[in-house]
């Protein structure tokens, strides 16, 4: 596992623990919950690749269902 070391300004750390708190979480814990959530999303790109293909084949995918 790596380690990642981030300094934020004390009011920032503040906020931190406090939303951190209320899901009854560590900061630590809430932090890497985010990052895992933000990593998780699909690239835009790719997004926008697959509504392309999507509706250009919609007719073909009506038909086939």
């Amino acid at each position: 596992m790596t380690r990642i070391i981030v300094e934020i300004d004390d009011n920032k750390a503040a906020i931190l623990k406090d939303k951190a708190k209320k899901f009854g979480l560590l900061p630590e814990q809430f932090v890497i919950a985010s990052i895992e959530d933000l990593i998780s999303q699909p690239d835009p790109d790719l997004e926008a690749t697959i509504r392309k293909v999507l509706l250009k084949n919609q007719k073909l995918y009506e038909r086939l269902a």
